[in-house]
């Protein structure tokens, strides 16, 4: 690993309704289900790994000695990645460590079902969230139904055009504790978008459901009443927005690896 800046966080623990996907395929928590023969935990952190940008990483789940078996014993000995036990909830685990020695600021978070990303896709959003305090990845529509129509995603719909998240944020600053408070209060409605805006009042929820506000003006808004500087952050991959959360995605994203396994050099 270089020795970048940036500290990595990904989060490996199993949400509610998760168990089931995780026990049809052999294994204790869904962070384990192969990709082409690999945990997807693995991918994901052998990927951090690899960046330019990141120093370390910092996996938290609710029993990491758990995933520290079998396949992925060889974290054990990597010098650049620890393991936590996470909270109750994504963002309160993500606060609990945010900023600490364990997780210093600059901070970039994702998921241990991102198996499809890139050194170059981090890189990519690492450079695109500069100036701002937090940010998050997203990927149009257009650009993931060209190259994987079949793919099936939440949409948030705006006037420029409908965006999926890439389970990719930037922690930049001490003023992200803002941000990450917001996310707790938000987290159940993740999936419902307009009771998410309804949050910030109804116009912008008015507007956010009329298509007559645009991503950009939507997070500059609602930033703004946190006091903070944010930024979406236009990810040009189709499969930086393609976690792993039911059969068919895992079924498209061995697909799509062994795809890249035949692609020369």
């Amino acid at each position: 690993m270089s020795g970048g800046a940036w500290t990595s966080i990904v989060l490996a623990g199993n949400r509610p309704g998760e168990h089931s996907f995780a026990a049809a395929h052999g294994v204790a928590v869904k962070a384990l289900i192969p990709i082409a023969g690999e945990p997807m935990l693995g991918r994901v952190v052998s990927t951090l790994v690899a960046c330019p940008s990141i120093g370390r990483v910092l996996v938290l789940a609710q029993q990491p000695d758990l995933l520290l078996s079998g396949q992925l014993s060889w974290l054990r000995n990597e010098a650049s990645v620890r393991f936590a036990e996470s909270g109750d909830g994504i963002s309160r685990s993500v606060a609990a460590y945010a900023g600490s020695e364990q997780a210093p600021y600059p901070l970039l978070v994702t998921t241990a079902d991102h198996p499809l990303l890139t050194p170059l896709m981090i890189e990519t959003f690492i450079a695109g969230s500069a100036g701002a305090d937090i940010a998050l990845g997203l990927v149009e529509r257009r650009s993931l139904e060209a190259s994987h129509p079949q793919s099936r995603r939440t949409w948030l719909r705006f006037s420029d055009g409908d965006y999926s998240g890439a389970n990719l944020f930037v922690l930049r600053t001490t003023a992200a504790q803002a941000g990450l408070e917001l996310w707790s209060t938000v987290e159940r409605d993740r999936k419902k978008v307009i009771r998410l805006l309804l949050r910030f009042g109804p116009i912008l929820a008015l507007r956010a459901l009329t298509r007559t506000i645009s991503l950009d003006a939507a997070v500059e808004r609602i930033a703004g009443r946190l006091g903070l500087k944010a930024k979406a952050v236009r990810l040009p991959f189709a499969e930086a927005a393609m976690d792993v959360d039911k059969p068919s995605d895992l079924a498209l994203a061995e697909a799509i690896m062994a795809s890249r396994a035949a692609q020369p050099g």
